[in-house]
């Protein structure tokens, strides 16, 4: 810029300013998150979490048949009525099927059932077909041997050795067969279990009636006994009862 006193342009002069940087545009603001997806009331439980059948000391086995039964599937409740496991046949062909559906032969062949919980199968239980005597073989999910349940006798009050590598380790004896008072013992005679339909420990919603049966056990058992306890316990009408002769 040069100075004009009036008449001309002096040789006074100054310099224009710097020009003024522009603002720098405004940073881009982030888009905002997507809203989070609403939570499922279910929670799924991871398997192994829930209880085992092998710390329970009483069981309630549901024994309530379907409209046909031909198979078996009971439903092993805890003390408060939460489903906690199930016995289950497998393994049952269409044959065996038809048969079940018009006679009663069935009982006389080979029965396959599992017992499960919330791990799993816990254990195996195989009844060969049979003529007078039953026997259950217990097994492992993975096939190893545990130990066997044998019919001891035929006639009277019907007994049941738990076998185990060859050793018998407990019993199960009938006290009245028809109302279903079975005392398990050890090895040595002391009663470490009892099958009954007559328990007056639980609530009485839960009552047992013909569909439920009771079992109590009354110390922490170490194996292989605690897996046989449970094994007779929970098959003592599928494997060990189903038989039309009505012992006593």
């Amino acid at each position: 810029m040069r100075w004009w006193d009036g008449r001309g342009w002096t040789e006074h002069v100054q310099q224009q300013a710097a020009p003024t940087p522009a603002p720098a545009p405004p940073a881009a603001t982030p888009p905002p998150p997507p809203p989070a997806a609403p939570q499922s009331p279910v929670q799924h439980v991871p398997a192994g979490s829930g209880p085992s059948l092998y710390d329970q000391s009483v069981l309630v086995v549901n024994q309530k048949t379907k409209l046909i039964e031909l198979t078996n599937e009971y439903a092993v409740l805890d003390a408060q009525g939460q489903q906690i496991g199930a016995v289950v046949q497998v393994g049952q062909s269409g044959l065996k099927k038809a048969m079940r559906f018009v006679s009663n032969l069935d009982q006389f062949l080979t029965h396959r059932l599992e017992v499960r919980d919330s791990s799993g199968v816990v254990l195996v239980l195989t009844r060969p077909a049979k003529v007078l005597k039953s026997r259950v073989l217990v097994e492992r999910p993975n096939g190893q041997p545990i130990g066997e349940i044998v019919q001891a006798n035929v006639f009277g009050k019907i007994r049941f050795d738990l076998v185990a590598g060859g050793q018998v380790v407990g019993g199960i004896q009938a006290e009245n067969w028809r109302a279903w008072d079975f005392a398990v013992t050890d090895a040595g005679g002391t009663e470490i279990a009892r099958i009954t339909k007559n328990w007056e420990g639980l609530a009485r919603t839960l009552f047992t009636t013909a569909d439920k049966y009771v079992v109590q056990v009354h110390f922490k058992l170490p194996e292989p006994l605690a897996s046989m306890v449970i094994a007779s316990a929970l098959t003592v009408d599928t494997a060990l009862k189903q038989d039309d002769r009505g012992f006593n």
